[in-house]
């Protein structure tokens, strides 16, 4: 059994859409699964798993501030507790990780069939998307371009072509996912002497490198017509290098509005905001741009 005890005014973001900002219950928010049961289910044909270290949450999500990994780092200022292993707001998240497939493109290619048949099933919708999610909103965007309204990404798995946290010699081939993406000219499939896209190096004022297509560049012709929210935490392990993923997506014809919360008065995010103390403040200022483009 796992829980996750916060402050009503800090009601998670999947509760807030699911009452519509109202709550039914006044004391504390709660969500309580039997062991082993009540998710998804694994099996072993899909490929081996890993989990998340706590050492590793609290360094990049948790307790940024406590570490010099990126220099926004220091900001970081709405986790609710110390972040670190032995707090009891901590101790309840990591609770809750469950392991992922180690293999990305396999767990993206069970994700895109999951999506495309819910779409189907439920019709238009606009997609809230975070982190590793973040590339099942592209690819659900792809897949179902007709059923996708607006696609708002909290932070998605990036940089382009490249993963901060899975090193491995095809990371994001095709440029934000692991598997293939709609593109014009079609790419080949991916071999592992060739890759689909070409790519750039390029290197930043203050010595940070980063990859986009070559121009002229290929288009990402299923999300030309899909408005797209990117948004980035102040303090977050995103900051650094979240501007790369809106030029990759400019480049490949996409409508990206990139929302930084710290320019909107918003400040000492981490990558967890969904968690944080402010987190309402945040999916406020999101529902405003979601009202703008329904």
């Amino acid at each position: 059994m796992s829980t996750r005890s916060m402050p009503i005014e800090s009601s998670s973001h999947r509760s807030y859409f699911y009452v519509g900002g109202h709550y039914v219950d006044n004391g504390e928010a709660q969500h309580v699964m039997t062991g082993q049961i009540g998710r998804s289910s694994y099996h072993p044909s899909s490929g081996s798993t890993i989990i998340y270290p706590a050492e590793l949450a609290e360094k990049r999500w948790t307790a940024c501030q406590d570490f010099d990994l990126w220099s926004q780092a220091a900001l970081h200022k709405q986790w609710p507790g110390s972040g670190r292993v032995g707090d009891p707001v901590f101790d309840a998240y990591y609770a809750s990780l469950v392991p992922s497939l180690s293999d990305y493109a396999a767990e993206q290619a069970l994700m895109v069939k999951s999506g495309a048949c819910l779409l189907q099933k439920i019709g238009p919708a606009i997609l809230v998307a975070h982190s590793q999610g973040g590339t099942h909103g592209w690819l659900w965007a792809d897949a179902c371009p007709e059923l996708v309204k607006a696609v708002v990404a909290i932070e998605p798995s990036g940089p382009p072509f490249q993963s901060t946290i899975v090193k491995g010699s095809k990371v994001k081939p095709f440029g934000i996912t692991d598997i293939p993406l709609t593109y014009d000219p079609p790419v080949s499939v991916v071999s592992d002497d060739e890759d689909p896209l070409q790519t750039e190096t390029h290197e930043t004022a203050d010595g940070t490198t980063y990859i986009l297509q070559q121009e002229p560049a290929w288009k990402l012709v299923n999300l030309l017509n899909i408005p797209v929210l990117l948004e980035t935490g102040e303090a977050s392990s995103h900051a650094p290098y979240d501007d790369f993923i809106v030029q990759f997506l400019r480049q490949a014809g996409v409508k990206v509005e990139h929302l930084k919360l710290a320019e909107e008065g918003i400040h000492g995010n981490g990558h967890l905001q969904f968690l944080e103390k402010n987190n309402l403040e945040v999916i406020n200022l999101l529902e405003k741009w979601i009202a703008k483009v329904s």
